[in-house]
């Protein structure tokens, strides 16, 4: 009997003895990452000092600057809800991610297990060198938006769900259920120790966060066992309080403490502008310093996303001009900066979202050319440096840049309404949309790279999809065309070497019935069918696309529908005659009481088409050559919006007029082609003749045309802008480094 209980107590033991060591496989990783104990007993990595965060290494505190890239969820031909990045594509990321010289990714929500699992095992072959990550927690969103009220209890409770989520996931215990647009699985994986910090919700809408503190008035204190609200704050902020408070309860569960913050930006932060005219851009604040972090030695910190051009006073506000570069100009966004850092005084604060895309497209502009779009790789680099440097100098707590990879997925204001259907924008990758462009990561479409736009047209005999012109075309002696998700592709040869100084060459493209059968450029000629966009080529400056008056949809947007601009009936008539340049919106006309002053209707030009190479290891190279021409060979490549497609994937194009108010697509059966050369000397045309002097039959021309399609292909490499930002960061030395005081 004795023997019996013995042995009973020993397998017990050795039960006890194992379960002790699975908890221990599970809840840290194999190789250990230094860390101090707090008062409490509870695990710390690293924490806010005065205006800094620092890092425990080498057994002592030491201060550390954020150098970090935000992680999308997306890859192109998804939407970010279906969470397809692989565990191989991250560990590829880890590596390029910490070969630039950053020491943080950021993440905005969970993402799926093999995340988690890929991090820890890429920190583990790397040790002495982890990658750390911030883990941010989406807020509801659009019910935010919709309902306009943060108390609502669907709200607050989803919320909080998703926040006890997030921090299982981190940790590696939750299991997750299958929810539409968001991550689920198993979580086992404990990457809790690479944690730098939290970063809850999202870009607060300031219309809901003014209701929330309107209908809630009664909300005046919370007081949590972590995070507590101040006297001053408002029942929103009181709100947040709540939130990071259960964020910090259920993290300290697992014996570890990390700084915590949430997610605010420019448009409600607690500064006052008195250049912003929009006045919905400087109606509310959400304030940091309103939030008080007791028992939790981790800390708190402040977190901002901040670009340079938006909202619109970072390009007039004159209060901000009170920094200079060596030229003279203002840096609007240096000042900001420093009366942000100095609002916060001793709180730290982290630029979590800064950067310019490298799109042909433009939406804001900002001073010092640090406009939303219209940058080549290079131009993003460099912008991107120097804002870093500008986040650096003024003593912020890090920078993390937007964003580490290229996503199809995503909208802008001044292109989304033409993107129609808008749940396939990520089966096509539109060039002038410019938050596609914002990574260091170019997500190319699948013949951007197999086909060289470099006046060489020897990489087309691989090309399978071509398809030859057939038919007679005076002045070339051939054409051909393809496509990918971005672009059309055109190359041709002509009967004589092609001189810009002497003549301009013409590609008409007709998609839908109507549009201009004559105008100027024809020289003359007359077509029995009319162009919608027309493509000129010829001295540095002038090569464009241009777009028939009467099918401009961002004029009969901007002029007809909404009065913004000064339109002429004769404009909308078909067989106008005239080509108008492409444009596209980056400030709509604002009046009282929507804005504080009249501001007028801005635009610029997009449909410039730039002469030059995309061969990458070029000196030359350009990310936004859409043409070259050497000797008789002419090469081009034309995004799918400037030739007036809504949704290439479907064969989708702007239709002409209005169906219920509104712009409309509609299916066309393709493109068909009309090339002619115009010679300078005399205007006279090569091409666009029958010879019987009766209208040039463009019906008669082949039509250009491809199936549907539901998957894509893409290219994947390092920008230019990686190799500046690879500079930038790498100067800065380790991650201990400390930034400098805020002068």
């Amino acid at each position: 009997m004795n023997g019996t209980t013995t042995a009973g107590k020993w397998l017990l033991r050795i039960t006890l003895v194992l379960l002790v060591g699975l908890l221990a496989w599970h809840y840290w990783p194999d190789k250990k990452v230094e860390s101090v104990k707090a008062a409490d007993g509870s695990q710390i990595k690293f924490r806010t000092q005065e205006d800094r965060i620092e890092m425990y290494a080498n057994q002592s505190w030491t201060p550390f600057f954020s150098k970090g890239v935000n992680m999308g969820a997306a890859l192109p031909g998804t939407d970010p809800g279906e969470l397809p990045i692989t565990k191989e594509h991250y560990m590829q990321w880890f590596q390029q991610i910490q070969d630039m010289g950053a020491n943080t990714v950021r993440v905005y929500t969970i993402l799926q297990p093999v995340f988690y699992e890929a991090l820890v095992e890429y920190n583990q072959r790397h040790a002495d060198q982890p990658l750390f990550f911030i883990q941010g927690v989406w807020a509801p969103e659009e019910e935010l938006i919709e309902k306009k009220d943060a108390y609502i209890e669907e709200i607050y409770q989803h919320f909080q769900s998703d926040i006890a989520y997030a921090v299982g996931a981190v940790y590696g215990n939750a299991d997750i259920p299958e929810h539409f647009g968001k991550a689920s699985g198993t979580y086992r994986f404990n990457a809790g120790p690479y944690l730098l910090g939290w970063q809850i919700g999202t870009e607060w809408d300031p219309t809901m966060v003014k209701n929330t503190n309107e209908l809630h008035k009664d909300k005046t204190h919370y007081e949590g066992t972590h995070f507590s609200s101040k006297p001053e704050a408002s029942p929103f902020e009181n709100w947040l309080a709540e939130m990071l408070d259960h964020l910090a309860k259920l993290e300290s569960q697992y014996g570890w403490m990390h700084p915590l913050s949430f997610t605010n930006w420019v448009t409600t932060d607690p500064l006052t502008h008195p250049g912003e005219v929009l006045v919905a851009e400087d109606m509310v604040s959400v304030d940091a310093t309103h939030i008080d972090a007791h028992n939790w030695s981790a800390g708190y910190f402040a977190a901002f996303h901040a670009y340079p051009y938006y909202p619109d006073f970072f390009h007039m506000d004159e209060t901000l001009m009170d920094i200079r570069e060596p030229d003279g100009s203002p840096n609007i966004y240096k000042s900001y900066l420093r009366k942000l850092k100095a609002y916060h005084k001793n709180l730290p604060v982290m630029i979590t979202e800064f950067g310019v895309p490298s799109s042909l497209g433009v939406a804001h502009l900002g001073t010092m050319d640090r406009n939303q779009g219209g940058h080549d790789e290079q131009s993003q680099g460099q912008i991107n440096v120097s804002l870093l440097k500008d986040i650096y100098d003024e003593g912020m707590a890090g920078a993390i840049v937007f964003s580490w990879q290229d996503e199809w997925f995503k909208k802008t204001w001044n292109t989304m309404l033409f993107e129609i259907p808008q749940d396939r924008r990520k089966m096509w990758h539109n060039v002038l949309t410019n938050e596609q462009h914002f990574g260091l990561v170019a997500m190319l479409s699948s013949k951007d790279g197999p086909l060289v736009i470099d006046g060489d047209a020897k990489d087309w005999d691989a090309i399978k999809d071509k398809q030859k012109l057939e038919g007679s075309y005076p002045g070339w002696k051939e054409l051909w065309v393809t496509h990918d998700e971005a672009y059309v592709y055109v190359t041709g040869k002509l009967e004589k070497p092609f001189d810009a100084e002497h003549e301009q060459l013409y590609l008409g493209v007709d998609t839908l019935p109507g549009g201009n059968r004559h105008a100027k450029e024809m020289g003359g000629r007359t077509l029995d069918e009319g162009l919608e966009t027309v493509v000129r080529l010829g001295k540095d400056g002038e090569s464009e696309v241009r777009i028939a008056s009467n099918y401009d949809f961002h004029r009969r947007l901007y002029g007809k529908r909404y009065g913004m601009m000064e339109v002429k009936p004769e404009e909308f008539k078909d067989d106008s005659g005239v080509f108008n340049p492409w444009k596209l919106a980056i400030g709509l006309e604002l009046t009282p009481p929507d804005a504080k002053k009249y501001y007028p209707f801005e635009e610029v030009d997009a449909g410039k088409m730039l002469r030059g190479t995309t061969k990458f290891d070029s000196p030359e190279f350009n990310s936004l050559t859409m043409w070259q021409a050497k000797g008789d060979t002419v090469e081009m490549r034309i995004p799918w919006m400037l030739l007036g497609f809504s949704d290439p994937s479907s064969l989708q194009v702007i239709a002409y007029g209005e169906q219920e108010g509104k712009l409309f697509a509609q299916t066309t059966e393709g493109i068909r082609f009309v090339p002619w050369i115009v010679q300078r000397s005399d205007n006279s045309v090569v091409g666009l003749d029958n010879g019987s002097g009766a209208p040039y039959a463009v019906s008669k021309l082949p039509v250009y045309h491809w199936k549907q399609w539901e998957k894509v292909g893409y290219v994947e490499r390092l920008k230019q802008s990686y190799d500046a930002m690879k500079q930038a960061y790498q100067q800065m030395g380790g991650g201990s480094q400390k930034p400098p005081a805020s002068k």
